[in-house]
């Protein structure tokens, strides 16, 4: 979009038709309502932009099938050049083909069979009009009622020139006589009745009259969109006095921001737009009671209420005032809308009212979303980011950890998933057309997807559903459509509503990410070994809640599937997907499984106190969700989980070390466990009756000596330490006979024997080694022994006592032996 400069916002409002209430189309859902079919065909207008053209910015949609549009609005128009009071009247300007085709009903089930009135021959029929009453000085069809206008219209076709009887009808036969030639010629051509033999635009454009005024206007090169094979830079040029460009700085800093920003602030500092038009009375409130019809028959129909004045055309513009906003960023300097991306010291600009910007950085998320100057740094700061990426692309991920502004989320989100590229091109080369067996499910599954949001709903944001997940379905021929697909695109649809080939790059990029696999046509093996995980996870992190869903028989494969096989968009609402996916993006694979576990235990007391008929109740109506919450404490268990903890056979394999894009700026839980090359002590893959049978999570080798910060010797290499104030400190606890964990035992390592390690009862042994494990309760606790069956039920007893983050040594002690850190007691003298 443009900047604001001098350049105002207006609003005008009007009403769609209303459908009859008990009719219902060929699928049996009701309607969809006019005003949802307007909005959703609107937002292609939001996308037209142009120095000479006012850019539309924004619809909504309030009671009654009212529609209000925003828009670029100028104070001066055509109609003051004509010193003219009324409004247009907008039927003077169709073309004849427009009138002769009438009013067309649709059917929602037949969209296709809408016919093309209108197009750029008729929009070439409208400028010629227009340019006639410049011309002339006058209106046309001034002493015509609407009905008479039409019908003298359609009676041109008789005619042999268009312009010398329309200026015979309104007495100016003299000033025609004036006017150039070329002027002449160029109304005729554009005043031509028949469509067939009137040029197009960009043959008009070829006319002499624009040949003489083209060389006076800079042509416009629309910018390189941000994902495209083009270089952003290639029309980039700067002045010869650098010196005169910084005098011409306007100090409006606001008016150098774009329209849609200045909206989206305008909108946070207070903005209304009904109120702005109620306060013009364009809508006028009546009370209910006034409303009430006097006579009602048994089938509806009512008398004694005339159409009430306020519903009819009305395109009065109201300017939106940007006072109440200046005033709101009024302390907000000049520097804040100029950021120096490379300074690492904060990532807010500098200005009078820093502090408040800094105590607001500390605010939830919520509430940072609604304060209009810390937006407007945010959105400044991300733009500038944007427009450099990938080369900004660490520190889009560093401020991304930060929060996300909404009005950039859906770029951001293509950015942090690595989206590069000629994306429309290939977007475009895809076959979404050709019938295929999958259309049948897809067309049973867009109207019950996300169906509450109106642009979603729309009839537009339908046929966008079904090309976007076509397309990914036909590129993707290993793969299969499985339920819960078009829940996975709804998020990137909505943020790129107006860029499908973004929208589609998102969702390809998303799902080997974090599904990789899960769209195979069987899929069994891969779900089951994530939910299995998932358990583990479970027990790692609450043991008791564990216990207890696994006693009444509540395993995952009962409620869980819909979670990660939809990433949770099948489950929570947009607006909690987009604060949830602002977070999951910058996790990796295995983040989801904490995300789950936060969700239940946020659940935990209704759980721990239901037994399975209850709590299959409890998710099949989950109830509210805290999501900032569940973010903060998905972060939080992920910490505490060694990497290793969460491996998968099937997950998505290692890429290299060129390709991996591992960020330096990245937090702990955003690395992959597979990014680093495979090594002798990376954990071993297992069957998936052993994962099963294991209520702990195994880690790797390399893990446990990271964790433990030992050093090998030899060939053996381990990850790059890492700063451990995040990191949980932990034990590990030797099982082997005392013989064998004196020959040799990792350094600081307790020995608890398996076979005395348990009474009868099943509860510890009293021993100085089994208090010191009990001190560590809450802590990582690491079972390490050389009978992989003992080490599991080990640990699976100590989660039964309610030991959260227990985990087993992946290989046993055999692993380690190589590696030269074990150790031997010093013998006592």
């Amino acid at each position: 979009m443009f900047p604001l400069k001098d350049a105002e916002m207006g609003a005008f409002t009007f009403f769609a038709s209303a459908l009859p209430h008990d009719v219902c189309g060929s699928n049996g859902l009701p309607l969809t309502p006019n005003s949802i079919k307007i909005l959703g065909r609107f937002q292609i207008l939001k996308t037209i932009t142009h120095p000479r053209l006012c850019q539309y910015v924004d619809i909504s949609r309030g009671k009654h099938e009212r529609l209000v549009v925003v828009a670029e609005h100028c104070e001066q128009s055509l109609e003051d050049l004509l010193r003219e009071r009324k409004p247009v009247r907008y039927p003077s300007y169709l073309a004849p083909e427009v009138i002769a085709q009438g009013i067309f009903k649709t059917t929602e089930h037949m969209p296709s069979e809408k016919p093309l009135p209108s197009g750029p021959k008729s929009d070439v029929w409208s400028l010629g009009i227009i340019l006639f009453e410049l011309c002339m000085g006058r209106k046309l069809f001034q002493s015509l009622d609407i009905s008479e206008r039409l019908k003298f219209l359609l009676t041109l076709d008789c005619v042999d020139d268009t312009v010398i009887v329309l200026a015979e009808e309104h007495g100016c036969l003299d000033i025609i006589k004036e006017l150039p030639e070329n002027v002449i010629n160029l109304l005729k051509k554009c005043l031509t009745f028949h469509p067939s033999k009137r040029p197009t635009p960009g043959e008009l454009m070829q006319d002499e009259v624009f040949s003489e005024v083209s060389p006076l206007y800079t042509p416009f090169i629309k910018p390189a969109s941000l994902f495209s094979s083009s270089l952003r830079c290639a029309d980039l040029t700067l002045p010869d006095d650098i010196s005169q460009l910084c005098k011409d700085i306007n100090s409006d800093y606001l008016s150098e921001r774009s329209i849609e920003e200045v909206y989206y602030l305008w909108c946070l500092a207070g903005g209304d737009l009904e109120k702005e038009l109620v306060n013009k009375e364009i809508i006028r409130p009546k009370p209910p009671v006034c409303t009430l019809p006097n006579l009602v028959f048994e089938d509806g129909e009512s008398f004694g209420q005339g159409r009430d004045r306020s519903s009819l055309l009305d395109d009065t513009t109201v300017t939106l005032s940007l006072c109440q906003l200046r005033n709101r960023l009024k302390d907000v300097g000049g520097e804040a809308f100029y950021p120096l991306l490379e300074d690492d010291q904060s990532n807010l600009p500098h200005s009078n009212s820093n502090n408040e910007l800094s105590a607001a950085a500390t605010l939830p998320l919520i509430i940072r979303e609604r304060d209009t100057e810390y937006q407007l740094n945010r959105i400044i700061l991300f733009d500038r980011l944007l427009k450099a990426y990938p080369y900004k692309k660490n520190q889009i991920w560093k401020e991304a950890r930060v929060d996300i502004p909404p009005l950039m989320r859906g770029l951001t989100w293509a950015a942090l998933l690595g989206v590069e590229g000629a994306i429309h091109a290939k977007y475009d080369g895809i076959d979404k057309d050709t019938p295929i067996p999958t259309d049948r499910q897809i067309e049973v599954d867009i109207p019950r997807c996300h169906q509450y949001d109106e642009l979603l709903s729309s009839p537009e944001g339908h046929a966008k559903f079904r090309r976007v997940l076509k397309a990914w379905v036909v590129s993707h021929p290993d793969l299969v459509y499985w339920q819960g697909l078009d829940s996975l695109c709804a998020p990137f649809l909505y943020l790129n509503f107006n860029n499908e080939a973004l929208a589609y790059a998102c969702m390809s990029a998303f799902i080997p990410k974090y599904l990789y696999n899960f769209f195979l046509k069987d899929n069994s093996h891969v779900i089951q070994e994530y939910l299995t995980v998932f358990s583990q996870m479970i027990a790692f992190h609450d043991p008791e809640l564990s216990n207890h869903l696994n006693e009444i028989g509540f395993i995952p494969d009962l409620y869980a599937i819909p979670w990660f096989l939809t990433m949770f968009t099948h489950v929570f609402p947009l607006h909690k997907i987009f604060h949830l996916w602002d977070t999951l993006l910058l996790g990796n694979s295995s983040f989801p499984f904490c995300i789950g576990v936060a969700i239940l235990q946020q659940l935990r007391d209704r759980l721990l106190a239901n037994g399975f008929n209850e709590c299959i109740l409890l998710f099949s109506d989950l109830p509210e969700i805290d999501i900032e919450r569940c973010v903060r404490e998905s972060i939080n268990l992920f910490c505490w989980t060694p990497k290793s903890a969460t491996y998968r056979q099937h997950a998505q394999p290692p890429k290299p070390a060129s390709e991996s894009g591992v960020r330096s700026s990245a937090p702990y839980f955003s690395t992959e466990y597979s990014d680093p090359p495979k090594t002798d002590l990376a954990r071993e893959s297992i069957s998936l009756n052993d994962l099963k049978s294991e209520v702990s999570p195994r880690i790797s080798a390399e893990d446990l000596i990271d964790l433990c910060e030992l050093t090998v010797t030899g060939h053996f290499k381990t990850p790059t330490k890492k700063t451990k104030s995040s990191k949980p400190k932990l034990l590990v606890v030797d099982i082997r006979n005392s013989e064998d964990f004196i020959r040799g035992h990792i350094s600081g390592s307790i020995n608890i024997p398996f076979s005395v390690a348990f009474t009868a009862e099943g509860e510890l042994t009293q021993a100085p080694c089994t208090t010191m494990l009990q001190s560590f309760k809450g802590k990582v606790i690491v079972i390490v022994g050389h009978v992989a069956k003992h080490t599991a039920e080990f640990a699976g007893h100590l989660v039964k006592m309610k030991y959260p983050r227990i985990c087993i040594l992946d290989g046993g002690i055999n692993k380690i032996k190589p590696t030269g850190l074990l150790t031997v007691p010093s013998p006592q003298i």
